[in-house]
C-alpha cells in the first residue's frame, strides 16, 4: 500500500506541473493519446505523450526504456524532437516533449500550391542533418515519414516518433524488416536484406520527391 501510495503523490505532483491546453487532444492511436498542455512553470507549451502499456514484473518494458534512452542520447539537436520530461508508474507512462505545431504532411496539405524550391532545399537540408546526427550516434530511427516529421512556427524540421528506432553496431546485428511505412521501405528492407543507415537515406529521398511533386 505504502508504494502506492508513493506512486500517486508522484503522480499529483507531476500532473500539478502541467495545465491542459483546450483543445487538449492533439493525436490519437494505438500507442495512447498526445494532449497539448502549458508548463506551469515555465509558461511553454508541450506535447504529453501518454503511452499504453502493460506493466511487467521487471517494471517499465524494455521497449519504452529504450525509446527513452533513444531521446536523451539525442536531446541536443535542433532537428530531433526535444524530451522535455517523463513520469511513469504501473500501467502508465507519460512522456513530455516540445510542443510543434505541425507535422510535414499537415503543413503541406495547407500551403496553396507546391513548396519554393529554396523551402525544399531547407526542409531537405534539416532533415538530413537531422539523420546525420542520429547516425553519427549510432542509432537508426527506421520509420522516417511525413507525419514523424514536425515543422515548428520558425520553419525548422524536427525528427520526431523513436518508437521503432533502435541503437546499431558494427558489424550491424540482426533486425526485423517489418518496419517503416511501406511507401518508404528501401528495396534491400523489401526483399528481406540487412538493414543498414542506408535505409534511413532512401527514406529521406522519398521525402525530397515528396516535397516536389511536379518534378
Amino acid at each position: 500500500m505504502a508504494d502506492l501510495d508513493e506512486f500517486d503523490e508522484a503522480e499529483r505532483a507531476f500532473e500539478n506541473q502541467y495545465e491542459k491546453v483546450e483543445p487538449s487532444l492533439l493525436g490519437e492511436g494505438t500507442y495512447g493519446k498526445v494532449f497539448k498542455a502549458r508548463s506551469i512553470r515555465t509558461g511553454e507549451l508541450v506535447a504529453m505523450k501518454q503511452m499504453k502499456i502493460e506493466s511487467t514484473e521487471d517494471g517499465m518494458p524494455g521497449t519504452a526504456l529504450r525509446e527513452i534512452a533513444l531521446l536523451k542520447e539525442l536531446r541536443d539537436h535542433e532537428n530531433i524532437v526535444r524530451l522535455i520530461n517523463i513520469f511513469y508508474k504501473p500501467n502508465k507512462l507519460v512522456l513530455v516533449f516540445e510542443y510543434v505545431e505541425n507535422d510535414l504532411k499537415k503543413y503541406m496539405r495547407a500551403l496553396e500550391g507546391p513548396l519554393s524550391p529554396a523551402m525544399v532545399k531547407k526542409f531537405a537540408w534539416q532533415l538530413l542533418r537531422g539523420v546525420e546526427f542520429c547516425h553519427a550516434s549510432r542509432i537508426l530511427h527506421r520509420d522516417l515519414k511525413p507525419q514523424n516529421l514536425l515543422i515548428d512556427q520558425r520553419l525548422r524540421l524536427k525528427i520526431a516518433d523513436f518508437g521503432l528506432a533502435r541503437p546499431f553496431r558494427v558489424p550491424l546485428g540482426e533486425y526485423t524488416h517489418e518496419v517503416v511505412t511501406v511507401w518508404y521501405r528501401p528495396p534491400e528492407i523489401l526483399l528481406g536484406s540487412q538493414m543498414s543507415g542506408q535505409a534511413n537515406l532512401h527514406s529521406s529521398a522519398t521525402k525530397r520527391s515528396w516535397l516536389c511533386p511536379e518534378e
